[in-house]
């Protein structure tokens, strides 16, 4: 254990990390730097192992690195595909995917890829380096990075799987998931538990298969059986994803996710929906009338950005507020689309990769 004595060292010591802190030019986030350093401090002061302090180093430079990365990229939404590292260039699941790739980019959307072969290469092949990025992993065998990412600066290699993922999720705008083993099905598992818990989304899951594929079929139905046919997820849960084997229609439900949504938040208990254009009161009525079953308290209301979201990005956007039961996740995806449909025609309609 550390000496009793050190203590008052290590307070004096955070209060020198504290006064250091109004010195940093990002002085708007001071709250959070602070709380950052004062943790570490905090930790200096305990008895921890050497590898305990490795992990925490270690992490904090995946997320370093990751976060100097994707900043130039935050106004552009990203596409995440995923699937097995094992397809080859020459069969039908590889070349969808690389076909997708290169339909999104052309739509104005990036691409990330796990940065290594098989269905990975391909989305790096389709989207081109130029529109795409790639999140490798430092093993002791395979894998490196596919010729398509390879020494782009927008290609990194992380430390630890956890710090991976977070990225994956962190910075994705929609998933684009091809048939794969036990990684691909746990990233699909992944996504959807995130999504029914509010820890990550709304955005659009999409399950693509080469032309006349079963693979998510094959899938959906041991969940629709298995989940749904003993009560363990609501029959609601079936929109949270899409399943196809056309090109097409995989890109228009990414697209179309976005035409009025932009994004939401949770505020003082109450989630805010951003929107890229305003719904008529008529419009706000009719979501009342049909989806009064997931607020937990009043009603669907329109309002300007509230005082808590003061300096935020999306200050200037339409929003909907509401009493959200936190629940319902399949049903939020089915406000979501039914909010997409009521502006579809709308200008802002015509970039849904802008954010």
């Amino acid at each position: 254990m550390i000496p009793s004595g050190s203590g008052q060292a290590f307070e004096s010591l955070q209060a020198e990390v504290i006064g250091l802190i109004s010195r940093l030019p990002m002085s708007k986030h001071e709250e959070w730097i602070e709380r950052s350093l004062s943790t570490i401090v905090q930790m200096a002061s305990e008895d921890l192992d050497r590898l305990d302090w490795k992990i925490i180093s270690s992490s904090l430079r995946d997320m370093e690195k990751a976060f100097s990365m994707f900043y130039p990229y935050r106004h552009v939404r990203k596409i995440v595909i995923f699937g097995s590292a094992r397809v080859s260039p020459a069969s039908a699941e590889y070349l969808m995917a690389r076909d997708f790739g290169r339909a999104i980019a052309q739509q104005g959307f990036m691409v990330i890829t796990g940065g290594g072969g098989g269905i990975m290469q391909a989305g790096n092949e389709g989207a081109t380096a130029e529109r795409s990025f790639g999140l490798n992993i430092q093993l002791p065998f395979e894998q490196g990075s596919n010729p398509f990412i390879a020494g782009d600066r927008k290609a990194l290699n992380f430390k630890y799987f956890f710090t991976r993922k977070l990225f994956f999720l962190r910075e994705s705008d929609g998933l684009a998931l091809f048939p794969g083993g036990f990684g691909t099905l746990d990233e699909a598992f992944e996504c959807l538990t995130l999504t029914q818990t509010g820890k990550f989304g709304p955005a659009p899951l999409v399950l693509i298969d080469r032309p006349g594929g079963d693979y998510w079929h094959d899938w959906n139905t041991f969940v629709q059986k298995q989940l749904r046919g003993r009560g363990l997820i609501s029959a609601d849960d079936r929109s949270l994803y899409t399943i196809t084997d056309n090109i097409e229609v995989a890109c228009e439900a990414i697209a179309s996710f976005y035409l009025v949504y932009h994004s939401c938040r949770y505020v003082e208990g109450k989630l805010v929906i951003r929107l890229k254009t305003e719904l008529s009161d008529g419009n706000v009525d009719r979501l009342n009338t049909e989806f009064s079953d997931i607020l937990v308290e009043g009603k669907i209301e329109k309002s300007k950005a509230l005082s808590a979201e003061a300096g935020d990005e999306t200050f200037d956007l339409p929003r909907l507020i509401l009493h959200f039961n936190q629940r319902d996740s399949g049903r939020l995806y089915q406000l979501i689309a039914a909010i997409n449909q009521m502006g579809a025609a709308s200008p802002a309609a015509a970039h849904p990769e802008q954010k």
